[in-house]
C-alpha cells in the first residue's frame, strides 16, 4: 500500500475562518497532535492562509514544533474580530460616495476622505504581525502554499526568442506572457514534497504573504510588497489582492498540489470549509436585480458569488474522480442549511464581528462535524498513521546516518 501525502485546504471567508479553526481544533483534540505534525502540505487563500501559516509557523523555543495549535486560532478570531472589522455603519455609504466621486467630480480630497469604503488595513496588519512577527515563508515546518492575485504588470514575463539580445528589435505582438494581472502561488516546499526543479522559496515574510492573500476587494486595499526570488536572482514587486478571486480546492489541486506529490505516494486532500454562500435563484429573482442589483451588497452580491463558485462547481466532479475513492474528505455545508444548528444561522458576511455571530459560527462548525462523525473518525485515524509513518522514516534515516558516519567499537 502506497504511503499517503496528506494536504489540507482551508477556504477563505473572513471571520468565517473560525469554522475550519474549530473543526481542526477538534481533530487536534482527538489525535493529541498538532496539524503540522500530521499534514504534509497546507493550502488555501485569504483567511485560510492565516490558518495555514499559523499552524506551520515554527515555535520560538521548540524547534520542529508549530507555534500555534488550532484552538489558539479559534481564540485569535474571537479576540481580533472586532479589531479587524470594527462596527462601521457608514462604510457602504463611504464606498458609494467614493464611487460617485470617481465617476463624476473626481475631487482628490474627497477621494482620500472617504477611504474607498475600505476598513483600515492597519487593524488587520497589526493582528497578523502579532501572529507571525518576522517569521519567513521559508521557515514553515510543513509545505505551505499561499495564493495571491498580483494586479501589477511589473511581474509580467517578457517573451524572448532564441538568439535575442538587448539590441534586438522589440516584438510588436505577443511580447508578454500576459497583459494584465496574474494568479500567483507563493510556495514553500519541504523535503518530503516533490520538487524536480529544486525550486527555492522566495524571500518573503509570512506576514506579507498572508496580508496579501487577505486583501479582499472592497474590504481592504491591495497589499504591496517586494520579495527576492533566488530562482531567478531578482527582486519581484507585488501589488496583491485576495487569492480567493481564483483559488479553490480544484484549482489548487491542478496548479499547486499535484505537481508536488511524490511519485510513490497517493494524495489525500482534507478540505475544511467556511460555509458555502451560493444559493439558487429563480428566473424572476435574477431578472429583478437589473444591471446594478447583481453586484449590490443588499442582494448579497449574487453575480460575484457565481464568479467565486462557478469554476469549482465545473471542476468538482473531475477533481473527485481524479483523486479516487477514499482520498477526498470535505467538511463543509451551505451557510443556509439549518440542519443540526442549535442557534440561529450565522451570517454569510465575512465581516460580521458581533459576539452573537461568532458564537453561531462555532455552532455551525460543530454542526458540520456532527453530520460527518464517521468521516471525522477515519480522518483522525489516517492522520495519526501518517504521523507515525513520518516518525518511523526519521528513525530509519537516523540509523542510516549513524551507520555511515560513526564507527562503533
Amino acid at each position: 500500500m502506497a504511503k499517503k501525502f496528506i494536504t489540507v485546504f482551508n477556504y477563505g471567508g473572513g471571520l468565517r475562518g473560525i469554522v475550519p479553526a474549530t473543526m481542526m481544533a477538534e481533530v487536534e483534540r482527538r489525535t493529541e497532535l498538532r496539524m503540522a505534525q500530521m499534514v504534509d502540505m497546507f493550502t488555501g487563500p485569504s483567511t485560510g492562509s492565516i490558518l495555514n501559516a499559523a499552524l506551520t509557523r515554527p515555535h520560538r523555543r521548540r524547534p520542529g514544533i508549530a507555534q500555534y495549535k488550532a484552538r489558539h486560532m479559534v481564540r485569535f478570531y474571537e479576540r481580533e474580530a472586532r479589531n479587524i472589522f470594527p462596527v462601521d455603519r457608514f462604510r457602504d455609504f463611504r464606498g458609494l460616495i467614493h464611487d460617485f466621486n470617481n465617476r463624476t467630480m473626481k475631487i482628490g480630497t474627497l477621494s482620500k476622505l472617504f477611504r474607498h469604503g475600505h476598513y483600515d488595513p492597519k487593524n488587520l496588519s497589526n493582528a497578523l504581525y502579532r501572529l507571525f512577527g518576522d517569521a519567513k515563508m521559508g521557515d514553515a515546518i510543513s509545505s505551505l502554499v499561499v495564493p495571491i492575485y498580483n494586479i501589477a504588470g511589473t511581474a509580467l514575463e517578457v517573451v524572448e526568442e532564441a538568439g535575442e539580445d538587448e539590441n534586438s528589435p522589440a516584438h510588436t505582438i505577443n511580447n508578454f506572457r500576459d497583459h494584465g494581472g496574474r494568479s500567483v502561488w507563493i510556495r514553500h516546499l519541504t523535503e518530503n514534497a516533490h520538487n524536480p526543479h529544486n525550486h527555492s522559496t522566495i524571500d518573503v515574510t509570512l506576514y506579507d504573504a498572508v496580508m496579501a492573500s487577505c486583501s479582499a476587494p472592497s474590504y481592504f486595499p491591495c497589499h504591496d510588497f517586494s520579495a527576492y526570488d533566488p530562482n531567478n536572482n531578482l527582486w519581484r514587486q507585488y501589488h496583491a489582492i485576495d487569492g480567493s478571486v481564483f483559488d479553490n480546492p480544484c484549482i489548487s489541486y491542478h496548479g499547486a498540489i499535484r505537481p508536488h506529490v511524490p511519485k510513490d505516494q497517493d494524495l489525500t486532500m482534507l478540505v475544511f470549509g467556511t460555509g458555502y454562500t451560493n444559493k439558487s435563484l429563480t428566473k424572476d429573482e435574477w431578472n429583478q436585480y437589473g444591471a446594478l442589483g447583481v453586484v449590490d451588497p443588499v442582494n448579497d452580491y449574487p453575480l460575484i458569488n457565481i464568479f467565486f463558485h462557478a469554476s469549482e462547481s465545473a471542476l468538482m466532479q473531475s477533481f473527485s474522480e481524479d483523486l479516487g475513492d477514499g482520498n477526498l474528505f470535505i467538511f463543509n455545508k451551505s451557510i443556509f442549511d439549518e440542519s443540526n444548528i442549535q442557534e440561529s444561522l450565522p451570517s454569510q458576511q465575512i465581516d460580521d464581528a458581533t459576539p452573537e455571530n461568532m458564537k453561531r459560527l462555532k455552532g455551525f462548525a460543530n454542526a458540520i462535524l456532527e453530520e460527518n462523525m464517521e468521516k471525522l473518525d477515519t480522518v483522525c485515524e489516517m492522520l495519526v498513521q501518517n504521523y507515525q509513518s513520518k516518525k518511523e522514516e526519521e528513525k530509519t534515516l537516523l540509523k542510516r546516518f549513524k551507520k555511515n558516519f560513526f564507527v562503533t567499537e
